[in-house]
């Protein structure tokens, strides 16, 4: 447990660290220090003074994408840990039982509708969370315990979700409609502002809380339904509460900047090789992990190219070879 605090310790200095220099990255660079003095000039003004293009770029401009960007990778690698520990499959994540697409099913409809943000992030949060309703009675009216057709299910639900999104994207307007789609659903940081930023910390901090409070009921969960209910866990009620939870940060994370996969899939199992399958380790540092991946990612997809790159490409060109380097290693340990 003290090699679990250093390492949380290293990792929270290490996030802040290259959130502060996230925000002197971009297409004009500030150097570390002068972003420093920009952040801190209310209190402590530098012998420099800042200029107003200075504090724009850092704190209007880029300060709300960097907030964005931590905030929906620590939710995403959160919410992708607790899934696998309550399936107990580590194959498992928002994508794969469905979650995402439910999600983008949900703000697809709601952006076809001409609905506000608010009513944006309801819509994604009823999607995500009927699809994981779908999921799991789909996989306990096949076989009660078998991962592998849990993961079938999702597959199915993701597929039906899709293609309704691709309904939706065919009977929209090409010209006004059908754009914002296609880039919402490609996944950006891009329209970071105060408002997104706050709808996204709310369900994040407050879901993700409660998530870590009850992450040793997640290793009781973990080891079965049986030996939970013998150490008196109220297993369908823990169950559906998790998933609550983990459907109300996605959703919130799909509502203000799209689909980005692959993060709650890769994240937890990088987590898993530093600290283990422990629950009460594993929480924290996938979700500190999971923000920093998605952090260096958004300023790889802003500083890459002149054209920004959407991060839901980025995501999975980082994610699958990742992921396919964990299997290979996974299968060559046993």
């Amino acid at each position: 447990m003290r090699g679990s605090r250093v390492l949380l310790t290293l990792l929270a200095v290490v996030l802040a660290g290259a959130a502060i220099a996230s925000l002197g990255i971009g297409r004009v660079g500030i150097p570390f220090g002068r972003v420093v003095q920009v952040l801190a000039s209310p209190w402590f003004p530098p012998a420099v003074p800042v200029t107003p293009m200075e504090w724009s770029i850092v704190v209007v401009v880029r300060l709300p994408r960097v907030a964005m960007a931590v905030l929906a990778g620590a939710g995403l690698a959160l919410s992708g840990a607790v899934l696998q520990g309550v399936f107990r499959n580590p194959l498992v994540g928002p994508q794969v039982v469905g979650v995402s697409a439910g999600a983008a099913f949900g703000g697809t409809l709601s952006i076809v509708l001409g609905w506000p943000w608010l009513a944006l992030m309801g819509a994604a949060f009823v999607g995500g969370l009927s699809a994981l309703v779908l999921v799991s009675a789909l996989a306990l009216a096949v076989a009660r315990s078998d991962v592998l057709v849990l993961v079938l299910a999702g597959v199915v639900v993701s597929g039906f979700f899709s293609a309704l999104v691709s309904l939706l994207q065919f009977m929209s307007d090409s010209q006004d409609t059908l754009p914002v789609i296609v880039f919402w659903l490609l996944g950006s940081l891009a329209t970071a502002n105060g408002q997104k930023v706050l709808m996204l910390a709310v369900p994040v901090l407050g879901c993700g809380t409660i998530l870590l409070a009850l992450r040793w009921q997640v290793n009781l969960l973990s080891m079965g339904d049986e030996d939970a209910r013998t150490l008196g866990v109220s297993v369908a009620r823990l169950r559906w509460l998790l998933l609550i939870l983990t459907a109300a940060i996605v959703a919130s994370q799909v509502a203000v900047s799209g689909m980005i996969g692959w993060v709650g899939l890769v994240v937890p199992h990088i987590a898993r090789l530093l600290v283990g399958p422990d629950h009460r380790r594993l929480l924290p540092v996938s979700a500190l992990t999971g923000g920093l991946f998605l952090l260096v990612v958004d300023d790889v997809a802003r500083s890459l190219t002149s054209a920004e790159i959407p991060l839901g490409i980025l995501t999975a060109l980082i994610g699958t070879p990742v992921f396919s380097a964990l299997l290979v290693r996974s299968r060559l340990a046993r």
